[in-house]
């Protein structure tokens, strides 16, 4: 078992608070990943889940006891760095046992623990190379192997993928993921790339400011965005936005352009801001007016960078489009993409909830 439980986790450096009472619960075997930009305390947290950091307050519970003052070579937890951590002099099979040795475990279980990893990672080949006769890639694997010997309850990666060019990403990705799948170990995974987060994740907890903005499946987040600033992290392109207010029935623009209906319940000249995706718009006779600033053909689909009166936003198509910079085009939203947030909490406006 490997459910991790947090309570009201709480981190100060001197008088600044970093972590200001995260609660969160992993289940057993879940693949869960702390997303949010730089400096919003994932990795704190994380090192705090490993025994790296000491927290302020709260409390840390793995299988349902308070392992807090635990050292961290007694949580049974194991964790991967964003730069490997390699021993340089040691080659790759002592390397993945060291931590083994230093338990003084038998050196036929060493052995078997070893190799039973290496087969799991494709480093049977490799094991008697150093660091650095390797890929960035296969050091990645063999800080994956040192972790995988412990057999530990939970494993913990650290932006494990951002020392590795676009294509071994996507690569190494699908390896974590696949290993994953391979031995149900609970894993909380670190990362600032919200596509990392988007295709790895079973839950995504999004962070900002040492806050927990959302927390929910990765389809959850894309759909219902609790907040303009989960709807604009979450999603590349990026959400579009534009101010309005609802009048007559409808969210309308400063320059009194219609984006849609408004969500039921919202008052007369309410301020909001109207959300919607890329992917979410179509060219039409009439609608949103909006000029044509750069064409970007990526081959699946096209791009357009467009200039509206309150703004410019993106538009994404998989139709072959005629169309070029100082073109004006007209848009719709598609029925039910709509989203609505407030003006001034920058929360979202549910359908079911507008008029609370």
């Amino acid at each position: 078992m490997g459910s991790v439980a947090l309570r009201n986790i709480r981190k100060s450096y001197g008088a600044v608070e970093v972590l200001h009472g995260i609660d969160l619960d992993i289940a057993d075997g879940e693949f869960t990943v702390l997303v949010g930009p730089s400096g919003c305390g994932k990795s704190t947290l994380l090192r705090s889940i490993a025994g790296l950091e000491t927290i302020s307050n709260g409390e840390i519970a793995l299988d349902g006891a308070v392992i807090n003052k635990l050292q961290p070579k007694e949580r049974n937890i194991a964790m991967v760095f964003q730069n490997y951590a390699l021993y340089p002099h040691m080659n790759v099979a002592k390397n993945m046992a060291f931590s083994l040795r230093l338990a003084k475990q038998p050196k036929d279980e060493i052995d078997r623990k070893v190799r039973d990893a290496a087969e799991i990672l494709d480093l049977a080949p490799l094991l008697d190379r150093y660091p650095r006769q390797l890929s960035g890639g296969q050091r990645q694997r063999v800080a994956m192997g040192r972790a995988i010997v412990r057999d530990p309850e939970v494993f913990l990666f650290d932006e494990p993928l951002s020392n590795l060019d676009a294509k071994l990403r996507v690569q190494m990705r699908a390896e974590i993921k696949e290993l994953h799948q391979r031995l149900k170990t609970t894993t909380i995974y670190v990362t600032h790339d919200q596509i990392e987060a988007m295709t790895m994740a079973d839950k995504i907890v999004v962070m900002r400011g040492g806050h927990v903005e959302q927390i929910g499946s990765p389809l959850e987040l894309y759909d219902r965005p609790a907040s303009v600033f989960v709807a604009g992290f979450i999603g590349s392109p990026a959400m579009n936005f534009l101010p309005a207010a609802a009048t007559g029935g409808t969210l309308v623009t400063k320059s009194s352009v219609s984006v849609g209906k408004a969500p039921a319940g919202v008052d007369e000249g309410r301020s909001v801001i109207a959300g919607f995706r890329p992917e979410d718009l179509r060219l039409a006779d009439s609608g949103m007016p909006a000029k044509v600033v750069v064409v970007e053909p990526t081959g699946a689909e096209t791009q357009l960078m467009l200039r509206m009166a309150d703004g410019d936003i993106v538009f994404t198509t998989r139709d072959r489009i005629s169309v070029g910079p100082g073109d004006t085009v007209h848009l719709q939203i598609e029925p039910g993409k709509l989203h609505c947030f407030d003006a001034e909490t920058e929360a979202a406006i549910r359908q079911d909830a507008a008029g609370q």
